[in-house]
């Protein structure tokens, strides 16, 4: 008597695990969907909060600013770079972020400030633009997420 498998019973098994495999298809690409929105969310969050407390710092005199300006940041960059205190020049520079963060859903090899879309102080929430400052940030991604809100509106 010989031992081993026959082709029917190869082919069954075959056929069941690529059902299995179909199945688990959406659930990965939706595990993989919900993880690029967490980053994307946490990215936002870091960078709002660095705007904000750059904006403090200005308020409170550690940043010098210019007249007519809001006391935002000229750019991304300036949040990773550092600015001297004004209020203490012995204690060196403030820094706001340690590197900015990448939108998730950015293509392309570019640096990740470019990732992000930038609105100025003085442009609508409605229809962002940049200007001489970043007062907040946004992701360019196309889509929406899956909650339903457009990644543009996060």
């Amino acid at each position: 008597m010989k031992k081993g498998f026959t082709i029917v019973e190869l082919l069954v098994t075959i056929v069941i695990v690529s059902i299995l495999a179909t199945a688990a298809m959406p659930m990965a690409e939706l595990a993989i969907r919900r993880s690029k929105e967490q980053e994307l969310r946490r990215g936002l969050l870091q960078i709002r909060e660095a705007l904000d407390a750059y904006k403090q710092a200005s308020d409170q005199g550690h940043i010098p600013v210019k007249s007519g300006s809001a006391g935002f940041p000229p750019n991304l960059e300036a949040l990773v770079e550092g600015v001297d205190d004004a209020k203490n020049p012995s204690s060196g520079k403030i820094f706001f972020l340690r590197r900015i963060p990448r939108d998730p859903f950015a293509q392309g090899a570019m640096p990740a400030a470019a990732t992000w879309g930038k609105r100025s102080y003085i442009s609508t929430a409605d229809d962002p633009k940049e200007g001489s400052d970043v007062y907040d940030v946004y992701s360019m991604a196309a889509g929406q997420g899956l909650n339903g809100t457009l990644y543009r509106e996060w």
